[in-house]
């Protein structure tokens, strides 16, 4: 990731650099955020610091506390968020914090949870954001390029970076003035861009770096992919495996910013998701060889609610595979899993942070990286990078077994509390449980009506790009042209429809001839352009044709995104004529920014009552450019709701004016999804879910957004759906599942035999534990011996414990939670002497 400068900028850099680091050193006297090579130092003690993003505005402020909380039961020490500059300044400013957009508030949540916080400030963000967190104005301002040695960007980069630094220090939030914010981001990922850049991205780099450092937080700054990050800046890795990274500086510590937990989903892709194995494999290493701040990007994805997606074509689902889901639960193993890694960790943390490191080769495939101070702290990690098989190793005096693509974590030098292929923590499988609505939903329904545009319209020679037309105010844009047919043309007698052919820059278009849906044409994240070629219904006389072009979020990322087109640009054609090819490109055209039901405020309280709708068999079904709505009550319980839309195809969706985002269900996922193991190098096409199906199906309805009774449901629907189809569900805990090998290593058993408490081995427990409100009903399925499968297919292998289920229904049915020791006697003795058993178990949540 990124890229390597040469040894001549770092010369051409050194003076500069010097005079920079001497300023910077003499501002740490009295701060309490510094560093050194081996960590992070606050108030005098280094810190592994363990990280999570949380992105505040794809959540609401209800929901913020609990994934705080949720954060620091896992193991976190820090927050970590990018600052939205196009959700706070909307136009130039105008600057809005508040509701989901409330950092202050944000930021002092984490400080309350006793949780530190690392501010990205930017102000690009990337992020799979709209336009990468630029708010569009920008790209108005005269003379501007952005990210490059550029006046017009430079200042209003610096306006914006100083607003939000001077408010986190009016409120006394940087950890100088007794706050949370330990650290902050300049710039994002810019080494890449930098490179093709060349000499005005060197430039931009050491002006953007000398600048956030004069703004005096008290607290070090970071770049990260940068590998040329001017002192005393920090630079840091982002991927899904940073071990190979080391700073541009022996000085500096190894950050890994972004550890990439999963990846996003875009429309028409699977659902990638990520091993917990390999997740905690790759931070593991990453510690092993001297990392001391390691960040999950994501910790909780949450919602791109709105027209907040970028991409183009990402998903109003961002949850990432995150540790929490984007409801904001608990992502079983993997946020469990991750909790444990976390524990082991810190157990290690005096002897990372001082010990001296030793690498010990073990075999071809394995290796040891040993710790020790010179106060006596000793920790150990013994890893093993063949990919399928085991390794049976011997360090100091004693034997340890290791599965394959995986490390064992030794806090003394000798006992293994943590192996980050042995999983203890449970699985849980989801379900969305449809929520009966009295009555069902009764809906009403307006259509759109393109010929009734005329008074919002304009008219000019030519076609118009998109953006620069509609400043982003809406994803539509029409482009409107009459066509005269002969009454002599050949095709009116012969049926042979003459073609029409647009191209587009993007991102999707229906085309309407007469008044009708003639077709529609989409691309994709890979590919935005788009071409619509089909034989269409002409008259003789004068013909109405209506396209209507649609943008699916702005870019954000790549060189110069702010250039990039959207929307009709040519040539449209009409092929078929008795003169051939006739090119409408240049002769008039008529446009319309937006949808008249968005002009209406359709989707509000108030502006939903301004116009007629049908009502019951007037309603019609999979009829495009259709408003529907209607009313329900919000369901009973804390369960996280979304909006099943299965049944219809593109637009967007509202509860109580307030935009829940972008739907395209119809939109089926193309790619390869098969079964995926822990083991081997991951990447973001290797483990896949959902081809052939939505990509995304279900969307996030927060439960803050709703009243008791009389809440308003509002969907404008592109393509034409079935509105009967929408349901209301809540998603909840379908079953618990549990593997756990008979000697299988716990934290928990190591300090009690550190403590003194006990001296004899311990058998692990298996831990399962409903969803709040819920109790385990049934057990589906127990074996204690040599099961196989996985959740949701386990089978019996050639060992089974005849009483396996007994211990399960006696201690589980019926509880919101319990444990089972994983030992012989629970399941009425020994199957099969001297062969390694496991327990497997899965039980049902109701």
């Amino acid at each position: 990731m990124g890229f390597k400068p040469n040894a001549m900028k770092n010369v051409a850099m050194a003076t500069a650099s010097a005079l920079f680091l001497l300023g910077f050193l003499v501002s740490l006297v009295s701060a309490s955020v510094s560093y050194d090579s081996r960590a992070i130092t606050i108030n005098g003690k280094r810190r592994i610091l363990i990280s999570g993003s949380i992105h505040y505005p794809r959540s609401t402020p209800e929901m913020w506390p609990d994934l705080i909380r949720k954060a620091k039961e896992g193991g976190l020490d820090v927050i970590q968020t990018y600052v939205f500059w196009n959700g706070h300044e909307p136009s130039p400013g105008k600057y809005y914090f508040e509701g989901n957009y409330d950092l202050v508030k944000f930021v002092k949540l984490v400080k309350q949870s006793g949780l530190y916080l690392h501010l990205r400030i930017g102000p690009y963000v990337c992020a799979e954001w709209n336009f990468g967190g630029f708010p569009v104005w920008l790209k108005y301002v005269p003379g501007i390029s952005f990210r490059t040695d550029n006046g017009p960007f430079k200042a209003q980069m610096q306006r914006f970076t100083t607003k939000i630094v001077n408010m986190m220090k009016a409120e006394r939030l940087f950890e100088s003035q007794g706050g949370p914010i330990i650290l902050s981001q300049i710039e994002n990922e810019y080494g890449p861009m930098e490179y093709e850049l060349g000499a005005p991205g060197r430039s931009y780099t050491n002006w953007a770096a000398k600048m956030a450092v004069g703004l005096g937080t008290g607290v070090p700054w970071v770049m990260c992919k940068q590998d040329d990050a001017p002192d005393p800046i920090i630079n840091a890795c982002n991927g899904f495996y940073c071990d190979y990274f080391s700073p541009n500086k022996a000085y500096k510590p190894k950050m890994w910013t972004e550890a990439w937990t999963g990846w996003f989903t875009k429309f028409g892709g699977p659902v990638p998701y990520r091993p917990a194995e390999d997740m905690a494999f790759s931070v593991a290493r990453f510690i092993q060889k001297g990392g001391s701040f390691i960040n999950y990007y994501m910790f909780h994805g949450g919602t791109n609610f709105g027209r907040t997606a970028g991409g183009p074509f990402i998903a109003t689902s961002y949850d990432y595979d995150a540790p929490l889901d984007e409801y904001g639960l608990e992502r079983q193993p993997k946020w469990g899993h991750l909790k444990d890694l976390h524990r082991a960790i810190k157990l290690c943390e005096p002897a990372l942070v001082s010990g001296q490191l030793t690498r010990i080769p073990l075999g071809n495939y394995q290796e040891a990286h040993q710790y020790k101070s010179k106060s006596g702290a000793c920790s150990a990690f013994l890893a093993n990078y063949n990919s399928r098989s085991y390794a049976k190793v011997s360090f100091g005096k004693n034997h340890y077994n290791l599965p394959p693509w995986s490390i064992s974590i030794l806090p003394d030098c000798k006992n293994t509390v943590y192996n980050t292929a042995r999983v203890g923590a449970q699985t849980s499988r989801m379900k969305m449980v449809r929520v009966p609505v009295h009555g069902g939903l009764s809906w009403q329904a307006y259509n759109e009506d393109p010929s009734s545009y005329v008074d919002e319209s304009f008219t000019m020679v030519g076609l118009v790009e998109q953006i620069n037309t509609t400043r982003d105010t809406s994803d539509y844009l029409w482009y409107m042209t009459d066509v005269k047919i002969d009454s002599n043309e050949g095709f009116l007698r012969s049926g042979n429809l003459p073609t029409l052919t647009v191209l587009s820059a993007g991102h999707a278009m229906h085309v309407f001839i007469n008044g009708h849906l003639s077709g529609s044409a989409y691309g994709s994240l890979d590919s935005p352009k788009l071409t619509f070629r089909r034989g269409v219904n002409l008259r003789a006389g004068f013909n109405k044709i209506a396209i209507l072009s649609i943008a699916v979020g702005l870019p954000n990322v790549g060189p110069h995104f702010e250039t990039w087109n959207t929307g009709v640009l040519g040539p449209v054609s009409l092929n078929g004529l008795n003169r051939g090819r006739r090119d409408l490109s240049w002769q008039k055209w008529t446009y319309k920014v937006g949808l008249r039901g968005e002009s209406l405020s359709l989707h509000s309280l108030s502006g939903s009552s301004s116009v007629e709708w049908a009502e019951g068999a007037f309603v019609a079904q999979k009829q495009p450019l259709t408003w529907y709505k209607t009313t329900f009550s919000a369901p009973a319980g804390d369960s996280p709701l979304a909006v099943d839309m299965g049944s219809m195809g593109k637009g967007q969706i509202w509860i109580n004016g307030q935009s829940v985002g972008r739907h395209w269900p119809a939109y089926k996922a193309v790619g390869t999804c098969s079964e995926c193991s822990y083991t081997g190098t991951f990447n973001e096409n290797k483990c896949l879910r959902n081809c052939g199906e939505a990509s995304q199906r279900w969307y996030h309805v927060p439960r803050s957004w709703l009243k008791p009774t009389g809440n308003l449901l509002v969907v404008f629907e592109e393509w034409g759906g079935d509105p009967n189809g929408i349901s209301l569900v809540r998603r909840e805990v379908d079953t618990v599942c549990a593997d756990i090998y008979e000697w299988q290593s716990t934290l928990v058993n190591y300090q009690l035999h550190a403590s003194g408490k006990v001296n004899k081995p311990l058998h692990p427990k298996v831990h399962l534990q409903c969803g709040p409100g819920q109790k385990i009903t049934t057990v589906k399925f127990a074996s204690f011996g040599t099961p196989e499968g996985t959740c949701g297919s386990y089978r019996q292998g050639s060992c089974h414990a005849h009483h396996s289920y007994d211990a399960f229904n006696r201690l589980c049915v019926g509880q919101n939670w319990c444990s089972v020791t994983v030992a012989p006697a629970m399941f009425g003795g020994d199957p099969c002497p001297n062969v390694m058993k496991k327990l497997a178990v899965e039980a049902v949540c109701a």
